[in-house]
């Protein structure tokens, strides 16, 4: 790894592990029901280290930014590197790595039609029988919501395209890592108590943990990615990875 990545690692891992640490502290939000897994915007950040350097770069960044947080906020650096320091690792590789490539939209979107709809009767299910109708509605609305962004961001701004189906991939592995390693870890050891604690949870709360951290995370992935990597790009021209795409787009539109 070049020397320019490995402080470009340092920095987002700082900037990721201090601004999750003071979002938490202004807002100490945790899954509904069964605590853990926290309300966590600042996901952003890694994913644009991730578009900038490169996918080691964001998945090392995130790796190292979460891990600080963890021991910050629950103090528990063996549930951290199980959980949360590797989802972290692969979900921002795979977000850097996929925004580079150039990807066949329609059967994307059909995918993540085809995932939505198997995903939406899985929460409807789960939080129907466990939870409320209510939690049922937030989630299913925050779904559809996030995926009518995305597929608007990828009509309209198709350099995005790849950026948003990285997103979604990245964030759906991380998520299915820290559900299930965290339930996984509660069958063993008890959860951090600082937040939300619990011992031998039952395999329900691994699906709850899934559904909350992608449904609560995308939304800043897409809304709030694309500008500050805009940004970035104008400023920083060479760091722009998406130049081939755009000019492949607009060769695209000649004809």
């Amino acid at each position: 790894m070049k020397a320019v990545n490995v402080i470009a690692s340092a920095v987002c891992g700082v900037l990721y592990g201090a601004v999750g640490y003071i979002i938490f502290l202004l807002a100490p939000i945790t899954t509904p029901g069964v605590g853990i897994v926290r309300f966590w915007p600042s996901v952003v950040i890694p994913a644009v280290f991730a578009v900038l350097f490169g996918p080691a770069v964001g998945g090392l960044g995130a790796a190292i930014g979460i891990f600080i947080s963890d021991l910050l906020i629950h103090g528990d650096p063996l549930l951290s590197l199980s959980a949360g320091v590797t989802a972290n690792f692969i979900g921002f590789y795979l977000l850097g790595y996929i925004s580079r490539k150039r990807i066949d939209w329609a059967k994307s979107v059909a995918i993540v039609s085809v995932l939505l709809l198997a995903g939406l009767s899985v929460i409807e299910y789960v939080l129907l029988t466990y939870f409320s109708l209510e939690a049922a509605i937030l989630f299913i609305g925050l779904s559809i919501s996030s995926y009518t962004i995305i597929v608007a961001v990828g009509h309209l701004w198709p350099k995005w395209r790849s950026y948003c189906i990285g997103s979604i991939v990245g964030l759906l592995v991380g998520s299915t890592i820290i559900g299930f390693v965290v339930w996984g870890y509660s069958q063993v050891l008890f959860l951090p108590p600082a937040v939300g604690g619990g011992y031998r949870l039952p395999l329900y709360a691994a699906l709850i943990w899934l559904i909350w951290t992608f449904a609560t995370e995308i939304p800043f992935l897409i809304i709030l990615g694309p500008p500050i990597l805009k940004v970035c790009f104008q400023a920083f021209p060479s760091l722009n990875p998406l130049k081939d795409l755009e000019e492949n787009f607009r060769k695209e539109r000649k004809y």
